[in-house]
């Protein structure tokens, strides 16, 4: 009698024990997230170095999808894995934790914009530049390791000013047209705006809870801000960072998407936006006077003929193009006119003639091809384009004129970034995944042969290069906390000097950035 007592007991308690799990986990969740997460992540999951980890922008993420990621890491990502650090049961905690609705749909509208408005109380405006370099060979270079930004001279190569950074900063900075002004974005949506004569900064604002990049217009007036979270883009003032007007971003139907991207299209005075949950491509006139612009085409059955939607006209104008599927990475060809997109998970590339508002062509790139560091240049009379693949050890140079791929260049692993200069027979490509991401690959223009594999810190990764504005000198980055940036004679390759940094991502000429250089990516 008392042994089934205690038995009928110890079973009521696991039957407890068991009733509780849900909770546990729950409860074991939202620590994992704090100890392992929130770092990047954001302690609210609204994204910080990484993307936010909530519903809205996991929806695509179904099923196991999510503890897959967390235990095997994201290729071509920093996401590492956790199958080393976790157990099966503390992943499965933390991927239902993540999955879970905040209490509180995120919204970050114009008031919320304004409201955190803030501007320098000590900026002085200046008449000329305080220093006596070329402000038009000035280098920013973004130094992730401390969030910073450093100032170089870029015939000297000393450094000007250093100047802190909101946490995060992502995508590449935007220069007003005569190079004077920059505006830097990080990745939780804060906008920066630095003088660069008179070298300080001078306010900044919070456009978006987590941001993706940022476009300035051809006229410098206005900068676009396209967010994950909310799904809008905001547009600025530059002037004085003030909010002009937020989009709310959804296609025809009405489901909304993150905005993967906004370019600016120089050639048709626009912002172009990458979408990335919905078939659409969109375009924003940023000139008041624009004409009316459509919403793509489609076939009249009165007319029998293809006929344009009109949609609306002048400032801020919308056009939407339909794509037969979401497009999340663009390349643009020099004048504007035609855009190679791909999904990052995708196996080609479609072209989209931007005047006639439809897809024209589909290119074989297998690999999932970064096409926002695409270059282009003229090579035996025409011009190519050629992109990274960030899953395959390839470049696949493409021909503008009939979109076929006329060159594969093999790498010793799959590489991030390409750039070159008009003034430069060479195209220079990092490795930047895998045991070869020391080395940096000189690819001669025209007869796309590798011509020197550069090794300037061996076992360290070595990525992202940006030429002065004559084509002279080419900077790499060590891409490491301890880090450094290299100058190379760009013609000899020699090294010339080498900067201490803490992990410097990109650099950033004026001059190339405001002429939108065939070498570096727009």
């Amino acid at each position: 009698m008392i042994l089934r007592t205690a038995s009928s007991s110890f079973l009521l308690l696991v039957a407890s024990l068991v009733a509780a799990l849900p909770a546990l986990a729950a409860d074991d969740g939202h620590s994992l997230y704090a100890e392992h997460c929130a770092a990047c992540h954001g302690g609210q999951r609204l994204g910080g170095t990484g993307p936010a980890l909530i519903p809205e922008t996991l929806k695509r993420m179904r099923g196991p999808v999510v503890s897959k990621v967390i235990s095997g890491g994201r290729a071509a990502t920093q996401m590492p894995s956790f199958s080393g650090v976790l157990s099966e049961a503390e992943i499965a905690a933390l991927a239902d934790y993540i999955k879970t609705p905040l209490a509180n749909k995120p919204d970050w509208t114009e008031t919320d914009i304004a409201a955190s408005r803030s501007m320098a109380d000590d900026y002085e405006s200046v008449d000329a530049p305080k220093f006596s370099a070329d402000p038009l060979n000035i280098f920013l270079v973004v130094e992730t390791g401390d969030h910073h930004v450093s100032v170089l001279d870029g015939d000297t190569f000393e450094r000007l000013d250093r100047f802190a950074t909101p946490f995060a900063v992502h995508g590449g900075p935007k220069f007003t047209p005569n190079g004077r002004f920059v505006f830097i974005m990080s990745r939780d949506g804060w906008v920066q705006k630095y003088d660069i004569w008179a070298l300080q900064e001078v306010g900044r604002v919070r456009a978006g809870l987590n941001s993706r990049n940022i476009a300035i217009s051809k006229d410098g007036r206005w900068l676009a801000v396209a967010n994950y979270l909310p799904n809008t883009l905001t547009i600025l003032s530059t002037a004085d960072l003030a909010v002009e007007r937020v989009f709310d971003v959804t296609d025809k139907g009405g489901t909304p998407s993150r905005v993967s991207a906004v370019y600016q299209a120089p050639t048709r005075d626009s912002f172009v936006l990458a979408l990335k949950d919905v078939a659409e491509i969109w375009e924003i006139a940023t000139d008041p006077n624009a004409e009316p612009v459509y919403e793509g085409y489609v076939h009249s059955r009165e007319k029998g003929m293809v006929e344009a939607l009109p949609s609306s006209k002048g400032l801020f104008a919308r056009r939407r193009i339909a794509t037969s599927e979401p497009l999340d990475d663009f390349f643009f060809d020099p004048d504007y006119r035609n855009l190679i997109g791909a999904t990052r998970g995708g196996s080609k590339g479609v072209v989209v003639n931007l005047n006639v508002g439809r897809e024209i062509a589909q290119l074989p790139l297998p690999g999932m091809p970064h096409l926002g560091s695409g270059i282009s240049w003229m090579r035996d009379g025409k011009r190519v384009m050629a992109t990274p693949h960030l899953k395959e050890s390839k470049l696949s140079v493409i021909g503008i004129d009939d979109w076929s791929v006329v060159g594969t260049i093999k790498t010793e692993g799959p590489g991030f970034f390409l750039r070159s200069h008009e003034n430069s027979p060479y195209v220079w490509a990092d490795v930047f995944f895998g045991p070869n991401k020391d080395a940096m690959h000189v690819i001669d223009k025209q007869s796309l042969q590798i011509v020197k594999t550069l090794r300037p810190a061996p076992g360290q990764t070595v990525a992202h290069v940006e030429f002065d504005r004559y084509g002279k000198y080419a900077l790499v980055s060590v891409w490491e906390d301890d880090g450094a940036v290299i100058v190379f004679d760009a013609k000899t390759l020699e090294e010339v000097r080498r900067l201490p940094m803490r992990k410097p991502s990109g650099k950033y000429n004026v001059w190339n950035k405001i002429t939108f250089s065939d070498g570096t990516s727009h």
